[in-house]
């Protein structure tokens, strides 16, 4: 074996070691958009918040990526959803 390929099996095996123990080199975090918090409370697909919000998709998706921001009617149906997410699962289910 050349030098390279042992130097790389002894950096791969600390690694392996590393993550047995618990060390991490990265850690990454995701953060959440508001909107997205709200529809993920509510357990809704993109789609069927979308529907109910009566938005495309596309809208709704550049909500949640802060891309554009919701209307003031808009926001007012999502600040009922934040505190009523449970109203939106019987909305869902009586369409």
């Amino acid at each position: 074996m050349d030098e390279e390929m042992k130097q790389f099996s002894e950096d791969l095996l600390e690694s392996v070691r590393q993550m047995k123990q618990g060390k991490a080199a990265r850690k990454t975090a995701v953060s959440v958009s508001d909107i997205a918090a709200v529809r993920n409370k509510s357990k809704l697909s993109q789609a069927e918040f979308a529907k109910l919000m009566g938005v495309s998709v596309r809208t709704f998706q550049a909500w949640e990526q802060g891309k554009r921001s919701p209307s003031g009617a808009a926001v007012t149906l999502l600040r009922v959803a934040e505190a009523h997410p449970r109203l939106l699962k019987e909305l869902v289910s009586s369409n």
